[in-house]
């Protein structure tokens, strides 16, 4: 691989060092590079059933009176935790470093009992986690078996018929183990801790489900399993890992098949996102945030945010351009394209030499071209660059790439865009 490597990591959370002024003493210091970190973070995670009608809610809702469906209870085993983390080093080989979290680090074979009725916060199996912020999260990974007994292969609740609630059993026999991904985006990073909150949208998962006219057993309970009201038990398999509402997830089922997918609820929150900005912080208002910048192959270089009104300036001096484009590189990750789909990509940039860089999108882990590759010639007066480009694949952690290496010179750039616009 050619260009910087990008590696899975141990690490939970990602760090930035942010730029100021010229005249400020932090100017120069090498935005996000990850060796800079030095802070330690806790982790937690909690389960919990939510009866909002919009996944945007703020807060989770519990079941009111005049709720069609309410779940009593629902338990799961909670076998691993996992992080996917992004670092860059010079390297030529890949890395991959473990990333086991839980939920007993001392024993990776430890299950652990989960009740999302009863709101569990799992706190104690990760007390002596101690996660240092030497990359930049991309996933949290959280994965569940179906054991078959004590009650942790149903969900159990009532469902009002008429002017009455009757209980159901949902049996869970379709699956044996899943998994479920969520973005960074999804995950709550603060100072001193990383929170993950796992939590199952009730109305995701039923409205809409004729459940009057489904068997009510002789004992006054609606069974929902391959042998009782089969037609409702298929949908609620097709709804029930989709109903966690996390970015991807993947599954063994009853015939030992592997499925692996995109929650399509989430990531057509990611992708259809018009005519606006999908680089966040594209401006710099925030300094670097979610911007990285990294040398290699001979390449030496700083830089700085410059305050200039409205859209901040990332000044990047080049003092040694090294052997390669991408000997000096600003780069920012976590930018989600659909397949298909059609972006403009455009930015300003100017150089104290006339110049040239390389700008693309591609993907972080194999560096391939995803999106666009374009030489930009680079002037000594500000000039805008657009360029229109169609996704090749989905991916929601495409990462945009600015090459500034080969010659020593001063950049500064501006009003970095990606939107969306068709």
């Amino acid at each position: 691989m050619r260009s910087l490597i990008s590696i899975i990591g141990f690490v939970l959370v990602a760090l930035w060092a942010v730029g100021c002024s010229e005249s400020d003493t932090s100017a120069g210091i090498e935005i996000g590079n990850p060796e800079i970190a030095s802070r330690n973070v806790g982790f937690t995670a909690n389960f919990s059933i939510d009866y909002t009608e919009t996944k945007k809610a703020s807060l989770a809702k519990s079941a009111s009176e005049d709720e069609n469906v309410v779940i009593d209870t629902f338990r799961l085993m909670l076998t691993e935790v996992r992080s996917t983390c992004s670092y860059y080093i010079a390297d030529q080989k890949p890395r991959e470093d473990n990333s086991y979290l839980g939920p007993d680090v001392g024993d990776p074979a430890a299950v652990l009992p989960i009740s999302f009725t009863d709101g569990d916060v799992v706190k104690e199996p990760f007390k002596n986690i101690s996660l240092r912020t030497s990359g930049f999260l991309k996933e949290i990974k959280v994965a569940f078996q179906i054991i078959r007994q004590g009650g942790y292969n149903s969900i159990y609740g009532r469902v009002r018929v008429g002017d009455k609630k009757v209980p159901f059993v949902y049996e869970l026999s379709h699956f044996q183990l899943f998994s479920l991904m969520y973005r960074n985006s999804q995950i709550d990073i603060q100072d001193s801790l990383v929170n993950l909150s796992v939590v199952f949208h009730v109305h995701r998962f039923v409205d809409g489900i004729d459940f009057a006219s489904a068997k009510v057993g002789e004992d006054g309970v609606i069974r929902i399993s391959e042998n009782s009201n089969e037609n409702v038990w298929n949908t609620l398999n097709e709804r029930f890992i989709p109903s966690f509402l996390s970015l991807w997830y993947e599954y063994t089922n009853d015939e030992a098949m592997t499925i692996k997918n995109y929650t399509p609820d989430v990531l057509n929150e990611l992708n259809n996102v018009f005519n606006e900005n999908i680089v966040t912080n594209g401006n710099f208002k925030d300094g670097g945030k979610d911007w990285i910048f990294f040398t290699q192959e001979g390449g030496a270089a700083d830089t700085a945010i410059i305050e200039d009104g409205k859209s901040n300036l990332m000044k990047v001096h080049v003092s040694e351009g090294g052997t390669e484009s991408y000997s000096v590189q600003l780069l920012h990750e976590d930018i989600s394209v659909a397949k298909g789909a059609k972006y403009k990509f455009v930015f300003t940039i100017w150089s104290d030499i006339e110049t040239e860089i390389t700008a693309r999108l591609g993907s972080y882990i194999t560096y391939e071209k995803i999106g666009f590759e374009e030489h930009v010639p680079v002037t000594k007066t500000g000039r805008s660059f657009e360029v229109e480009f169609t996704a090749i694949v989905t991916d929601p952690f495409a990462r945009l790439d600015l090459n500034l290496g080969k010659k020593k010179a001063t950049f500064w750039i501006k009003d970095v865009q990606i939107i969306r616009i068709k």
